[in-house]
């Protein structure tokens, strides 16, 4: 189609051209972006940092970060909670104060009225012209009082805002991508097998396909599953696991024994590719107007 066709404006039909068009210059509407094989994370990049790792570490769940990326943010989150857990002791210290004070003006205000009431037992003669107890006094009554309403100008009348409650910060610190408790323990080293072990970790990076599998040197990638073998540290590919590792059930790397929990599933990006399973479009949700 041409440049005047797709700008004719004389035709009796809206056509998709020109509905995308009007949604992206007048700001309504839903935008949806297919993301490209640049925009995934690769397999062998941090979860945090977005870059190949130098010193990789995995968590159970099998994702992977940089170890000073991962400890960094265990630092941050612990500091952050100790903050937390201080606001959180000052408020209970000065509740613990309120209340002792509010018990204090409690029991004092118990003794002035009781001493109030011991000092009016007098006996006095009685005088006719005295005023009774049942009469009403003279002056505004009580209800009078308190239809008045408050005035707003006098600074001791005027509204306060409550104090904001801190709730018990948890003390616990959690992967930033599972959301599941971490300790440092659960970390677990992870060796790549480079393809050329003479390249360096820069040229290294360069090239697009940099590991290979530990046992039977398939290339890895983000299409292909891979696994983390506990002991030893040593990246599988799954295939591997299943047709020969999971037979013994020991490390071909340092003859260890190993459980179903010593062999960790990493956590790959996409291909670019609709059927790896993971989601591609990104959605950018507008105000619509509706007639």
């Amino acid at each position: 189609m041409t440049r005047h066709g797709k700008n004719c404006t004389a035709g009796a039909v809206y056509t998709y051209h020109e509905k995308k068009k009007d949604t992206a210059a007048s700001g309504y509407g839903t935008q949806n972006v297919r993301l490209s094989k640049d925009a995934v994370k690769d397999f062998d990049c941090c979860c945090l940092s977005l870059q190949p790792c130098k010193d990789p570490v995995v968590t159970p769940d099998g994702y992977l970060y940089e170890k000073e990326a991962i400890l960094e943010y265990i630092l941050h989150q612990k500091k952050e909670i100790a903050r937390q857990m201080k606001a959180y002791e000052k408020q209970k210290n000065e509740k613990k104060l309120e209340m002792a004070e509010l018990s204090k003006a409690a029991k004092e205000s118990k003794v002035k009225n009781f001493l109030d009431k011991e000092l009016s037992i007098v006996s006095k003669p009685l005088n006719p012209f005295d005023h009774k107890a049942g009469d009403s006094e003279p002056g505004p009554s009580s209800e009078d009082k308190d239809k008045k309403l408050p005035s707003f100008w006098i600074p001791s009348l005027t509204p306060e805002a409550k104090t904001k409650v801190i709730p018990k910060p948890d003390k616990c610190v959690y992967c930033p991508m599972s959301r599941k408790p971490l300790k440092l323990k659960d970390l677990t080293p992870v060796h790549f097998t480079p393809v050329d072990s003479s390249v360096d970790r820069v040229g290294l990076i360069n090239r697009q396909d940099r590991y290979v599998c530990a046992v039977t040197r398939d290339m890895l990638g983000n299409s292909v599953p891979c696994a983390v073998l506990r002991p030893s540290g040593s990246v599988v590919t799954l295939e591997c696991v299943e047709k020969l590792i999971k037979k013994d059930m020991v490390d071909p790397m340092n003859g260890e024994k190993l459980t179903d929990k010593d062999i960790i599933v990493l956590q790959r990006g996409g291909t670019g590719f609709s059927g790896s399973g993971v989601e591609l479009e990104a959605k950018k949700s507008r105000p619509v107007m509706q007639a």
